[in-house]
């Protein structure tokens, strides 16, 4: 038999409730979060195998320090839209500490929009930089990829931030206006 639990006003945790897009939001930042890492896993594994072959039979995995410059923009890229749907940024509340909880919430959603509003724009002149890459036909150095499409592969990553910011924003200003409504 399931217990029933009532929860009080000071019990509600910090998490806002998500809705059904919240929660697909939620999942798609996670899936993007766990491809980056799984990237990074294979660029250490790439690492290691490349060391020892140098140390052991003089024989790296040739363009090693492309690959890993390559694949670390477009892992760690990946992550960062999962960090904002968590808010696990950094937060320096030393300022804001003794504003009402309505203040903070307002402050929140504005840092929020800001971030997707840099998001936007990153991810704006990041796929300008990979058309114009790829009308000049850059590649690189040992390895003759073309760059245009790493830099493109960026692209996505920052759009889904922006939304991730745009949903917490949304989330902080509900919550900012609830509680004026109930002062």
């Amino acid at each position: 038999m399931q217990e029933v639990v009532m929860l009080g006003a000071d019990d509600v945790p910090d998490e806002p409730f998500r809705g059904p897009w919240g929660q697909r939001l939620h999942a798609l930042t996670k899936i993007f979060a766990i491809a980056g890492g799984v990237g990074f896993i294979a660029l250490v594994m790439m690492s290691i195998v490349s060391i020892v072959g140098r140390k052991l039979a003089s024989a790296p995995i040739p363009g090693d320090i492309e690959i890993m410059q390559m694949g670390t923009a477009v892992a760690s890229a990946a992550m960062l839209a999962y960090c904002e749907m968590e808010r696990h940024h950094l937060r320096v509340d030393f300022f804001t500490a003794k504003l009402s909880n309505q203040n903070k919430d307002r402050l929140d959603s504005l840092s929020h929009l800001l971030l997707a509003l840099v998001a936007l724009l990153v991810a704006w002149r990041t796929g300008a930089s990979a058309v114009s890459l790829k009308e000049a036909g850059e590649s690189s150095m040992m390895l003759s990829w073309p760059v245009w499409t790493v830099v493109a592969a960026i692209v996505p990553s920052f759009v889904l931030l922006a939304m991730a910011g745009l949903y917490n924003m949304a989330v902080h200003w509900s919550a900012s206006r609830n509680e004026g409504e109930q002062a």
